[in-house]
């Protein structure tokens, strides 16, 4: 199974749209959107904020579907 790195982050509070490339090895806790400078943090339960705001998770939850919440980027 091949991992999807380019995720498009969506920004809840504006709408928002960027295309990002995924670490991979690591969860991204926050995030700051460069139209209104919100900074989003993922949802309960999810593990980053790609989990929560991307249109791909992130590379070890694709992976393994575990959470990589021991790392932080």
């Amino acid at each position: 199974m091949s991992v999807v790195l380019d995720s498009t982050i969506t920004c809840p509070v504006c709408g928002h749209r960027k295309d990002e490339t995924m670490p991979t090895n690591a969860c991204v806790w926050f995030y700051e959107c460069e139209h209104c400078k919100a900074v989003l943090k993922p949802k309960p339960g999810d593990c980053c904020v790609y989990c929560s705001y991307g249109t791909s998770r992130c590379p070890p939850m694709q992976q393994s579907g575990s959470c990589c919440a021991g790392q932080v980027t």
